[in-house]
């Protein structure tokens, strides 16, 4: 891949809505990838379409919200949708390869929880082109093989980080960890049972005063990572950050890189029915277990570290690669007699 696959990036369009996107906040992934493609250093983009296997929609889903959404003004989701639809449109009239592909070729990527509705403003876009989305939900359209899992990175302030180090030789005394909001059904459920029951399933609603979010994880074997409003939780990434084996409570969500990962092998998921039983179901983990899964997550940490410029094998790297795979699975066959595209999607 990394010899051969290349990028194209549309240039059309103006910042804010397009060429620029957030590069802090539970979003940041959007921004940085974008501005990582867009930079001088990247050696995935093409110097013209013609060599490019790919072609990314530089829009950002973040910023269409953040300048238009208005939540007591009408019609403000067809507007948004709009934007979406026109750009794409100005694409599809000024070059030929939407059309080409039916924009099979084609990709965006987002990490708003609204970026799957908002892709329907097109409908190749929503069929045919690569969604790399955070909310990567199957029951609302995220189609495996096809679209791509977006790892959630939380920057509150912008800055990178990496993790910290000797982490085989941290004292852990605590079982599991969590804190968190209570957001969305399954936090709640999560809530109402550990919420300050347990001394070893440690699950706090908010932090007390003076305690430090980044040591509670570093003190913990597991770290849960129930999904809230939207099937993703940057949790997934802090607690590998943090060498703690994530604990995945979630439904219908694809674990990003799941085509070259086995989560099974340092993660540990427990399905939302089984959430009274947290404790049972990590105590029933044995030191040894436990140590190899602890290992193996140290071992994925450099997939989940987010660099600039980017390096080999890590985050974005990962996330091109998922792209690379899918591109490798389409092609557009051409019915001359009928004047007829139709795609042919061999499913991973």
């Amino acid at each position: 891949m990394e010899k051969r696959f290349k990028v194209w990036i549309y240039k059309e369009g103006e910042p804010p809505i397009v060429h620029d996107g957030p590069g802090a906040s539970i979003y940041a992934i959007e921004g940085h990838f974008m501005s990582e493609m867009e930079g001088k250093t990247s050696p995935f983009v093409a110097r013209h379409p013609a060599e490019a296997h790919a072609f990314f929609l530089p829009f950002s889903v973040v910023n269409i919200v953040h300048f238009f959404y208005r939540p007591k003004a009408n019609g403000y989701w067809e507007h948004m949708k709009r934007l979406i639809a026109d750009y794409i449109d100005v694409i599809a009239d000024k070059h030929p390869y939407w059309k080409r592909s039916l924009g099979a070729d084609h990709f965006m990527v987002s990490c708003h929880g609204w970026a799957p509705p908002l892709s329907h403003a097109n409908p190749e876009l929503y069929q045919n082109s690569i969604r790399v989305i955070c909310n990567a939900n199957t029951s609302e359209g995220f189609k495996l093989g096809k679209d791509v899992t977006l790892p959630e990175v939380h920057l509150s302030d912008g800055l990178l980080s990496q993790p910290p180090r000797d982490q085989l030789h941290t004292e852990r005394t605590t079982l599991a960890f969590f804190a968190g909001g209570s957001h969305g059904y399954i936090r709640q459920m999560l809530l109402h049972h550990w919420k300050g029951k347990d001394t070893e399933v440690v699950v706090h609603e908010y932090l007390p005063k003076g305690t430090s979010y980044g040591e509670l994880m570093r003190k913990s074997k597991f770290c849960l990572c129930p999904s809230g409003y939207e099937v993703a939780s940057p949790r997934i990434v802090e607690s590998i950050f943090m060498g703690c084996v994530p604990v995945i409570i979630s439904v219908d969500y694809p674990l990003p890189f799941s085509d070259v990962l086995d989560w099974s092998k340092f993660s540990v998921q427990i399905p939302v029915e089984k959430i009274p039983e947290i404790k049972t179901t990590l105590q029933g983990i044995s030191e040894r277990q436990y140590q190899v899964l602890r290992r193996r997550v140290l071992l994925v940490q450099r997939h989940f570290v987010l660099h600039r410029p980017a390096k080999r094998y890590d985050l974005m790297h990962m996330v091109l690669h998922s792209i690379w795979l899918r591109r490798l699975n389409v092609r557009v066959s051409y019915l001359p007699e009928r004047n007829i595209r139709f795609l042919e999607t061999k499913m991973m």
